[in-house]
């Protein structure tokens, strides 16, 4: 069993020919709404590769919050370690263009989460195979919970994202999976040397390039899959949910991330955070694995 301590959030998204400079308005071709949030989504992407998942966060009383919860028990997360506030449940505004996204997110219901709430599940915690985290909740909240899962003896998946939210203690995570983005926020331009102290721990995504790791002896580039990308938003929370799968189930290191490289590149090929999240017999054959 996997547990997903994270966001919940609404993904309001809107496309356009080009992004907006400064001060400028441009006209939308697209406006929709859909389930997200970086933990929901990986909780979906694990839940669709056969692994029993267990959802830990908060919605608000809102329509929206009734929405989220229904999403995720269509995938069949299980929902109870869920949080229900009087407030707004989260939102992330989304804007596509150019075959990219760029995103804000108001946390909502989401920063109404607390060590207590933490505590109530930790037999939940205790019994799961792998915890993924991210950094859209309180800060202290997932440091209280990387600190409990150590306690417990349970490995985690941490996911340092947004990256301004990541702290020295973090550090302590099993597992660590930047973007390359945030990777150069953390660790500078010469994030490449930071991986050797994180040896098959840390791997840092390269979108259509891959992921990169260093093995305890040399540095891993595992290639990226050929793909054609309608919206990426999704791609890395795709991954991160693979990557948990993958390793959950006792896949070694570079297997676990050609696995996670493989479901990513699945998912950006339709429309939505969630989408174009693929099932496990999907992700092999994109493997050339037998099911």
């Amino acid at each position: 069993m996997i547990t997903v301590v994270g966001s919940i959030n609404m993904d309001l998204v809107v496309g356009t020919e080009r992004f907006p400079k400064q001060g400028e308005t441009v006209l939308g071709n697209l406006y929709t709404t859909v389930s997200g949030g970086k933990g929901a989504n990986q909780a979906v992407a694990a839940a669709r590769l056969g692994e029993e998942v267990r959802m830990v966060g908060a919605v608000g009383s809102d329509a929206f919050g009734a929405q989220l919860l229904e999403g995720l028990e269509k995938e069949r997360i299980h929902t109870d370690g869920v949080k229900h506030t009087n407030g707004a449940s989260g939102i992330a505004n989304i804007l596509l263009s150019e075959g990219d996204n760029r995103i804000i997110v108001v946390p909502g219901a989401n920063h109404e989460l607390t060590e207590s709430d933490i505590d109530a599940h930790k037999e939940v915690l205790q019994n799961s195979s792998m915890i993924i985290l991210q950094l859209e909740l309180p800060i202290a909240v997932v440091e209280y919970t990387l600190s409990l899962a150590k306690e417990l003896g349970v490995p985690t998946v941490l996911n340092p994202a947004p990256a301004a939210g990541f702290t020295p203690a973090m550090k302590e995570a099993g597992f660590l999976t930047p973007n390359e983005t945030e990777a150069q926020e953390l660790f500078g331009e010469n994030w490449e040397l930071e991986l050797e102290r994180y040896p098959n721990r840390m791997v840092v995504t390269l979108g259509k390039n891959g992921a990169r790791y260093f093995d305890g002896e040399k540095h891993v580039t595992v290639e990226g899959f050929p793909t054609k990308a309608v919206d990426t938003t999704g791609a890395g929370d795709t991954f991160n949910g693979a990557l948990a799968a993958a390793l959950a189930e006792g896949r070694e290191f570079k297997e676990a991330v050609r696995f996670a490289n493989a479901a990513a590149s699945i998912s950006v090929e339709k429309f939505g955070a969630q989408g174009g999240m693929p099932n496990r017999a999907d992700v092999l054959k994109r493997m050339g694995e037998a099911q």
